[in-house]
């Protein structure tokens, strides 16, 4: 009897252990599957800086490896349309975050045509803006481009900051045309002759090639212009008071994806051709080859991202001094160092 008792306790106490199993194993699934369905409901919108091209297929990059993923986000990329643009659009709630030309966002914000944005992180620790020619438009120099006609986006930072290069290159603006184009279709402008130039990054060279069939001339305004930053990923003031860590995770899953692309050109630029057919693989990846020595920080050991407010209130005193910005501004009125990676 007692051996019973025993047996029938031991199979009470085994039915109870396995009771508050199935419950304890039901309640992690539970969580879970609350955890999972969190991450990747957080749907974003991010704009390129323009186009579709090479430079811009970190993104890409950052979506198809899971980075977003593996963030909580499920993001949408669709093209910008240049700095002007993509902080419009941005600010305007159409959009989350993108990268403009810091330079170009700098100008923006100082001469009162833009406001509620801030950088978050650098994409390129210089600009890399330029004008692109091909061989035989006889430019070879800055002050050849006068008398010459030239096409880029009303909003690029290559258009909106030709005066303060202009200037500081010896070149009379005054004698250079400048029409209208689209960023996909600047390439094919040039390559039917009806124009002498077009705005470009200089990392484009080898996608100008491909479409023009010719050697392209460039023009860097680095030459010129030596502490300006090139692209930095922005988000609106709203988002960044709102959901600072949010930002932080996005930017962190982003700079993942630029790294890959710039360790790994080849495969960034067949990821971008699968989800862009447009695209020419071999100037991608060329794009990207290029565009590591802007991304890189000239110190060792500085993490991707970074940004500097002596290199930036040194940015704004260039525009201040070439008379391109109204307005006196500081660094931390465009840059939330607070967000931005550290050094």
């Amino acid at each position: 009897m007692r051996r019973l008792t025993r047996t029938v306790a031991a199979a009470a106490l085994a039915t109870a252990l396995a009771l508050v199993s199935a419950c304890s194993s039901g309640s992690d699934k539970s969580d879970d599957a609350k955890n999972a369905g969190a991450v990747g409901i957080e749907k974003v919108t991010y704009l390129t800086s323009f186009g579709n091209f090479g430079r811009d297929s970190y993104a890409w990059v950052a979506k198809e490896k899971g980075f977003f993923k593996d963030a909580g986000f499920d993001v949408e990329i669709k093209p910008g349309q240049g700095t002007g643009s993509v902080i419009q659009t941005i600010v305007g709630g159409q959009a989350d975050f993108g990268p403009i030309d810091l330079t170009g966002g700098i100008l923006q914000l100082g001469n009162g045509q833009a406001k509620d944005f801030v950088a978050v992180a650098a994409i390129q620790q210089r600009t890399m803006a330029a004008i692109v020619s091909v061989e035989g438009k006889n430019i070879a120099t800055p002050k050849d481009l006068e008398g010459k006609k030239l096409a880029d986006t009303p909003s690029s930072v290559v258009r909106n900051l030709f005066p303060t290069y202009a200037k500081l290159a010896g070149v009379d603006a005054s004698k250079v045309t400048w029409v209208n184009g689209e960023p996909q279709t600047l390439m094919g402008t040039l390559a039917s002759g009806s124009v002498d130039g077009i705005g470009q990054f200089v990392v484009g060279q080898p996608t100008v090639e491909a479409v023009t069939k010719k050697k392209p001339v460039v023009l860097p305004y680095s030459n010129v212009m030596q502490d300006l930053y090139g692209n930095a990923l922005i988000t609106s003031t709203k988002i960044a008071k709102e959901k600072p860590e949010m930002v932080k995770r996005f930017t962190e899953a982003l700079l993942k994806g630029l790294e890959y692309a710039l360790a790994n050109p080849e495969e960034a630029a067949n990821i971008l051709k699968k989800n862009v057919d447009a695209t020419n693989p071999a100037a991608a990846a060329a794009e990207l080859q290029l565009m590591a020595a802007y991304v890189r920080s000239s110190n060792s050991g500085t993490a991707l991202g970074t940004l500097d407010s002596g290199r930036v209130a040194k940015s704004i005193a260039l525009l201040q001094g070439a008379g391109a910005l109204k307005q006196n501004l500081t660094p931390d009125q465009i840059i939330d160092f607070n967000l931005a990676p550290k050094a």
